[in-house]
């Protein structure tokens, strides 16, 4: 069983820039993909960012690509979102995940079996 704790968010204008972390705990960290969602109201839970278990491998959103980067240190059990350009469309509450899957990250909620409590981003115009 791991535990993940979601930090980071907050209000920025558009614009701006925020980062989120994800600090990882109860199980081996590096072993494992990691990914971020994001939930706005009125909308279903959408897939941000994954990233595999060495860093190798990333997929983002067609909606964030090359205004967000995932990363991981794995020494510190923690993944990050570097969000830039940020948009009033990227208000939602962030979460981050961690997948037990075997091969490349998946891109859908049901590749994860362990949630953090998500952060929540706001975007002004």
């Amino acid at each position: 069983q791991v535990q993940l704790v979601a930090s980071g968010g907050g209000s920025v204008q558009a614009g701006g820039s925020l980062r989120l972390s994800c600090a990882a705990s109860g199980r081996t960290f590096s072993t494992y993909a990691m990914g971020w969602f994001r939930q706005a109201p009125g909308k279903e839970r959408e897939f941000v960012a994954a990233i595999s278990w060495g860093g190798i491998s990333t997929y983002y959103a067609d909606s964030v690509k090359g205004r967000f980067t995932i990363s991981r240190d794995n020494a510190k059990n923690t993944v990050y979102l570097q969000m830039n350009s940020l948009k009033p469309e990227d208000t939602a509450v962030y979460s981050c995940a961690l997948s037990p899957v075997v091969g490349g990250p998946p891109r859908v909620a049901s590749g994860y079996a362990y949630w953090g409590q998500g952060t929540q981003v706001t975007v002004s115009s």
